[in-house]
This record gives structure tokens, sequence and C-alpha cells, in this order.
């Protein structure tokens, strides 16, 4: 029997989703330990899309398999109560024996947002990025769509990033303010190491003044990390859903 489920989570005091050989905190820790909690024997899960220290989920899909029988709430509730505070399952499902949470997902989706204020919010410091100068949205918007489309992102990829190629393929990027705060939503086929993180460090650089909405391209032409802005930091970064065909 193979099982799907949606978890969503802080990643503030974790070191990433995936298990470590030291031990240290990770989501994909707690997650096995809860499982194999209410399976009474391990349990392995895998994920659609792994996040970094620091980086949160609104719905992470994750998938296992088990002979062991136990109702869907099972999974669910019962998981729930033997989670931290700050990682939580959402739904549960029952899937088909080729349904893999990462080979089978199509697109993702990620949030990333920008606290644009002169002074630093102790409220949402850990859950977004402090820009204390002032942005220029409209000039990341118009930079931004340089990015939409298949290119070779080389110039925004991660130097540990383990894809067999730098080609991916951007639906869309929107770049919306409320108040205080800058949201970028982006979706793509799939995304490199780092890749929206550097693509924030990019479009701050438009945002500030400082680079040109044509110097984007320049970057993204380039097919050279050392051409683009820096990575931002973690805190900011939300794994929004991964989309399947048949989930």
């Amino acid at each position: 029997m193979k099982l799907a489920l949606g978890v969503e989570y802080l990643g503030t005091d974790f070191h990433g989703w995936q298990l470590q050989k030291s031990g240290i905190r990770t989501v994909q820790q707690v997650v096995e330990e809860s499982l194999s909690s209410i399976a009474d024997q391990p349990i392995r899960v895998f994920c659609s899309g792994r996040t970094d220290a620091g980086v949160h989920a609104l719905e992470q899909v994750i998938h296992f398999e088990t002979d062991v029988a136990r109702e869907d709430k099972a999974w669910l509730f019962g998981g729930n109560v033997n989670l931290p505070y700050d990682v939580n399952f959402k739904w549960v499902k029952r899937v088909s024996d080729d349904f893999h949470a990462r080979f089978n997902a199509h697109a993702r989706q990620y949030h990333y947002k920008i606290h644009n204020t002169p002074v630093r919010s102790a409220l949402v410091a850990a859950y977004t990025l402090w820009e204390p100068r002032s942005l220029d949205i409209a000039a990341m918007k118009q930079a931004a769509e340089y990015l939409l489309g298949e290119h070779d992102f080389s110039s925004f990829r991660g130097s540990l990033c383990q894809a067999k190629s730098p080609v991916k393929t951007i639906e869309f990027i929107r770049l919306t303010q409320t108040g205080d705060e800058i949201l970028l939503d982006i979706k793509a086929n799939a995304f490199l190491h780092h890749m929206v993180r550097n693509i924030v460090g990019t479009l701050l650089k438009v945002g500030r003044g400082e680079k040109s909405v044509e110097w984007v391209k320049e970057v993204l032409d380039a097919k050279d990390r050392k051409r683009a802005g820096a990575t931002a930091e973690p805190q900011g970064l939300y794994f929004v859903k991964a989309f399947y065909k048949n989930l």
C-alpha cells in the first residue's frame, strides 16, 4: 500500500528537509519518527522537493509504502499527535503503486516574502526577508519578464545543485505588494538548487536601482552564477505546492 500526505512546516528551527547522518533536526526526521510510531515499524518517506534550512512549506507532498493496515485518520490525526508544533499533516490519500512524490510532479510553485520597511519587525523576522531600502516594484516586474519561458538558468544555479540540466521552464513570476509586504509568486516545471533565492537576489538589485531592468537579461544570457545577485536569505522562501495529474 502506498500513501501520500500533504505536510506544512515552519523551517526556522530545522536544518532543512533531508535526513542527516549526524542526527541534527530535519523535517524528514520528525515526519518519519511520527509515521513509524503509527506503523509500529520503520517508515521511509520521499518528498516532492527538498527544502533548505530555514525554508518553509505550505504543502510539501510526501509518499511512503507500508504493509501495515491503518485507517487514513490514524495516519493523519495520529501522525499529528506525534509531530512537533512546527510540522503538521494536512491530508492523507491512498495512491497508485506507481506514484512518486518527486518524479510524478510536473510543476512546482514557490512564494518568497519580503518585508519592505525601514524598521525591522521582530514578529515577522523568521518568516520574511527584511529589506529596508525602497524598492521599485514596477522595475522588478519588468525585469522578471525576461525569465519567463524555457531558458538555461545556470546564472541562478547554486554550486551544490545536482540537477542533470540547467534548462527549466518558468510558467509565471508575479510580484504583488500589500502594505509593507512584497510577495513573489513563481511556478516552473522544476527548479535548480537556490534558483528562486538567486532570482530574488537578482531582482532586488533592480528594485534598489543598482542595476537596470535589461541587466537581468544579460545575467540570464551569461549562464554564469557570478553575474547574478546574491542568494536571498532562506526565511522568506515557502514551498507552496507540487502539481500532479492524478492527485
